[in-house]
């Protein structure tokens, strides 16, 4: 039996560029017949401009409540996890951050001010794994690569020219590699994600999954 998530979605109430309630992504990505979502959404100046831009981690509630919601009315048989998109100040890079918990995220200070290394070492503290999503977009820059464990070399809403570089980037530098919708609007629904063989129940499931590389990309061009 195949499994299918999707690694990069945006929900409306937290993330300022997402459009659509935890409840309707819930009901969408079941009716395309996947089996699991993580919420990425975005732990950046934007997100926070309105909510302690310079102490988010007092509005961390705010940043968990698309998370709380979806977890809890998601059926039995559907998986729904914790992830972060973080951006630090001053810049356009985004990292996706698999493996997080609540407990953790309502204990640490301000993440936008931890910058690459410190990110990457606290974040391997904890046995989480950082990728750097959509690495050829126009304005950004391409991050250290000690200071990340993989790349996002499929994202939905990147042109393929741009996913074909973050593919090749990655590989030539042996890095793990993961695609995802990044989900903002019913226009970005199911474009990628994951197909596993066996079920991902929980964070612990997601990061052996992802390190062993041991399932196909979706890739919709």
């Amino acid at each position: 039996m195949e499994y299918k998530y999707e690694l990069h979605t945006h929900t409306g109430p937290v993330s300022q560029c997402g459009r659509v309630a935890p409840k309707e992504i819930l009901r969408m990505y079941m009716d395309k017949g996947y089996s699991g979502i993580v919420l990425t959404d975005h732990y950046s100046p934007l997100t926070f401009y309105n909510h302690n831009y310079f102490a988010p981690q007092k509005k961390i509630d705010f940043y968990l409540q698309s998370y709380r919601e979806m977890k809890k009315i998601a059926p039995s048989d559907f998986t729904v996890m914790l992830g972060v998109e973080l951006r630090h100040y001053g810049t356009a890079n985004d990292y996706l951050v698999y493996g997080v918990d609540e407990q953790w995220l309502t204990e640490q200070g301000n993440l936008m001010a931890v910058w690459e290394k410190e990110m990457y070492q606290l974040m391997h503290s904890e046995g989480y794994l950082v990728y750097q999503a959509h690495p050829f977009r126009p304005g950004i820059r391409r991050c250290n690569l000690d200071y990340i464990d993989g790349v996002e070399i499929y994202n939905g809403k990147t042109p393929k020219e741009s996913n074909e570089k973050a593919e090749a980037w990655a590989k030539e530098n042996g890095k793990l590699m993961v695609s995802g919708s990044d989900f903002h609007t019913p226009a970005h629904l199911a474009r990628g994600g994951i197909i596993t063989q066996s079920p991902i129940r929980n964070n612990a499931d997601l990061l052996d999954a992802l390190r062993s590389m041991n399932f196909e990309m979706i890739k919709t061009y």
